[in-house]
């Protein structure tokens, strides 16, 4: 089923910016563990909302 969309009402909303967990996880130097757990959370692919408020990296001390 398809519907249709006005373009001013998806303007004036805006779109979410969808992310490749992947690429989410190099740009922002998560490890393997974390990249393993945001992708069996998540999916493949989601929002950059979703990966920044469950995303946890490990503090680096000097």
């Amino acid at each position: 089923m398809t519907t249709h969309m006005n373009l001013d009402e998806v303007n004036s909303k805006g779109l979410k910016k969808v992310w490749s967990v992947a690429e989410f996880a190099k740009r922002y130097r998560l490890d393997r563990g974390e990249e393993a757990r945001l992708l069996k959370l998540l999916g493949p692919f989601a929002s950059q909302q979703e990966l920044l408020m469950n995303a946890s990296r490990a503090p680096r001390f000097r």
